[in-house]
């Protein structure tokens, strides 16, 4: 009888495993592991644990004392129990509380660009009104900021446009140009 020899216990590199094989195999005895030591916790301690996974397959894995269910709910504050001094429960409330200032923070500024919107929608509807939709015949006075930098880009456009066509003649072959009241050859010395 021949005697196997092994390495014993090894330390393993912690990098993402490429072999299909081997990721499937050590997810699932990792996932064992973690499932038996979430287990002696709950009965050692009276944890109250819950872990979710998925697995690299997309497969969900849970664990969870007394259910997974009742302590998600918990933890996103839907069914909290009454606050006492406990600090587990400080903290449940605590992480509820920062996720309404959140929250709120989040609906404060969408309010503000709502407004703003409006406030763009009203100008514009203004701006139609006004003037059978020539407002830029209005005096410069009466024009809102708004009203005045729609003006602006439009001139700005207006510009380009103008700048081209003004390259476009130039680029033509005249072969003229003035001098003084007169035309001459551009291959004359002036």
């Amino acid at each position: 009888m021949t005697r196997r020899i092994s390495k014993g216990h090894q330390r393993v590199d912690m990098v993402k495993i490429k072999n299909a094989r081997n990721l499937g195999v050590t997810f699932s005895k990792r996932r064992a592991g973690l499932f038996k030591k979430a287990c002696e916790l709950c009965t050692l301690c009276g944890a109250e644990i819950a872990i979710v996974m998925f697995s690299p397959d997309g497969k969900v894995f849970s664990f969870g004392h007394p259910s997974v269910d009742t302590l998600v709910e918990r933890f996103l504050g839907r069914n909290l129990p009454p606050p006492n001094n406990d600090f587990h429960n400080q903290q449940i409330v605590a992480l509820r509380e920062a996720g309404i200032r959140e929250l709120n923070t989040k609906l404060m500024n969408l309010e503000g660009v709502l407004q703003m919107e409006k406030n763009r929608g009203e100008s514009l509807r203004e701006i139609r009104k006004r003037a059978d939709g020539v407002w830029w015949e209005s005096p410069m006075e009466e024009l809102n900021l708004f009203q005045l930098q729609h003006l602006k880009k439009a001139l700005e456009i207006l510009k380009q446009m103008v700048e081209k066509e003004a390259q476009m003649v130039n680029n033509n072959a005249f072969p003229f140009q003035t001098l003084g009241s007169a035309w001459t050859p551009h291959n004359c010395a002036s």
